[in-house]
């Protein structure tokens, strides 16, 4: 059996470029691939950028050709990637915050955010969240931002028998103390690992704290990156042993993006 290789992919987007963004998962996603990574995990809402009112506009079906690429890229290099976009469903009134769960056969799965922060609700609906997903021999619970912040979601995926839980947030400076504290006891509470993949910049008015990061079974802080920018956090298991390291990720200035897109 093989050791798991998860990591969380700290990306600096732009406001609403979908396709600039776009182009910046796939550099990820083949940085990631070079340390052997199964499960990569992007933070809430990466392909838009977390803004809220740009939401109607950006929003996008469940089978989307935008994800096409992203699908195409997950088979060739044997990844399981979760990223971030608003999702129309018939059922809801507005459009749900949603974690696009890209399977290594480029099937899809999706996971949508189930607690909403106040005002977000202007905006979005609440969803009703997802199935633990199976990657390397490891249960995996999805958490999207303020789900987190609801004792009895990680009580829920503990109950189903997750071992790792991953959240896509968005953490600026000021709530960072608090919010990492709370993964970090909720990993020692449930004797579940912890991975949380925040934003590297800043987005939706909001100034990004970066430091993404993993806490083991017993709430200790294996890895973390180093304050804000495009980062990837990658996290490995070996004889009952986690350890991680931070790597930066070369980034395709904008002008060579839109060249690249012709």
């Amino acid at each position: 059996m093989s050791a798991p290789v998860f990591a969380a992919a700290q990306c600096a987007v732009r406001a609403g470029d979908i396709n600039s963004n776009l182009m910046l998962h796939m550099e990820f996603m083949r940085h990631a691939r070079e340390h052997g990574v199964e499960l990569l995990v992007f933070p809430e809402l990466s392909l838009t950028g977390y803004e809220p009112a740009l939401a109607e506009a950006l929003v996008q079906d469940i089978d989307s050709p935008l994800l096409d690429p992203l699908r195409q890229l997950a088979q060739e290099v044997s990844m399981t990637t979760v990223v971030g976009l608003p999702l129309r469903l018939s059922s809801f009134e507005k459009p749900l915050i949603a974690a696009f769960v890209i399977h290594q056969d480029g099937s899809l799965g999706v996971y949508t955010k189930q607690h909403l922060h106040l005002g977000e609700e202007q905006y979005f609906s609440a969803g009703g969240g997802g199935d633990l997903l199976h990657i390397a021999d490891t249960r995996i619970a999805l958490s999207l931002c303020a789900d987190f912040s609801q004792p009895e979601h990680p009580s829920h995926a503990s109950e189903q028998g997750a071992q790792l839980y991953a959240a896509s947030v968005l953490i600026g400076e000021t709530g960072y103390p608090h919010d990492s504290v709370l993964l970090q006891n909720y990993a020692r509470h449930h004797g579940m690992a912890v991975l949380m993949a925040n934003h590297g910049g800043e987005t939706g008015g909001w100034s990004a704290a970066g430091r993404s990061a993993f806490w083991d079974e017993r709430g200790r802080c294996v890895a973390a990156t180093q304050g804000t920018g495009n980062r990837l956090l990658v996290v490995s298991k070996r004889q009952n042993n986690w350890h991680g390291f931070e790597t930066s990720v070369p980034v395709v200035p904008v002008a060579q993006q839109s060249a690249l897109r012709r």
